[in-house]
């Protein structure tokens, strides 16, 4: 799958294309995600920043705009957060508004299983054309790596990954180890500095919401190499 970005000269179908599969999620889902889903649709539609990949709103502004209280705001801002879909960048202090930026990887995961609702164009403008092949590594993507068994902490987390990506997960994150699980934080031990490099710079985010999916305490991924 490729990471939509809505820049250049096809910015305005790629807005739409986003927006599609959100709708077509909601739809397909129960009145409770019908409705989260079309408050944060509503966010995007007047007032994310598709450039600069921001959302600046203020609590107050989201109750007037949403039809609901305060509280309902921070229960709801919150769910979108534990989901992935919104990253907060800066908390709201001091007269400033809080600053989110849009989780489009996680939304387009979250929302691939709709997109045959749409249409097989769809699926195929999303898709894109095969990603070029990685860079040379001791980690063999393409050789299936059996899933751990068990229903440990680690062995669910692989699992969640596995279902939505599995050849990522079997070059990525099969080939790391869990070193530690307490308090909030995972901490993991990658083949190579290569290995965790790259998965701290391309895949941590990903890592690290299915990971809040097992166990919503966690808030930190930390990944060592052997």
């Amino acid at each position: 799958m490729q990471i939509l970005r809505a820049v250049g000269r096809d910015a305005s179908s790629k807005k739409y294309d986003l927006l599609s599969a959100l709708a077509a999620h909601g739809l397909a889902g129960d009145k409770h995600r019908q409705r989260l889903v079309m408050r944060l649709m509503s966010l995007i539609t007047t007032r994310y920043n598709w450039q600069s990949d921001e959302l600046s709103i203020g609590q107050r502004e989201i109750a007037r705009l949403w039809s609901v209280d305060e509280r309902t705001v921070k229960r709801e801002m919150s769910k979108l957060r534990n989901l992935g879909w919104l990253d907060q960048k800066r908390a709201g202090a001091r007269g400033r508004v809080a600053l989110f930026s849009l989780g489009i990887e996680r939304i387009l995961l979250d929302t691939k299983p709709e997109w045959a609702l749409i249409g097989p164009d769809f699926i195929e403008r999303l898709e894109g054309k095969p990603a070029a092949p990685l860079p040379e590594t001791n980690v063999v993507p393409f050789q299936r790596i059996p899933l751990p068994e068990g229903d440990g902490f680690w062995p669910q987390v692989l699992g969640l990954l596995a279902s939505e990506d599995l050849a990522t997960c079997n070059a990525w994150f099969m080939p790391m180890a869990m070193l530690d699980c307490s308090a909030t934080r995972l901490h993991l031990m990658a083949p190579s500095r290569f290995h965790a490099a790259y998965v701290r710079t391309h895949l941590i985010e990903r890592l690290r919401v299915i990971a809040r999916r097992v166990d919503p305490s966690i808030s930190e991924v930390v990944i060592d190499a052997s």
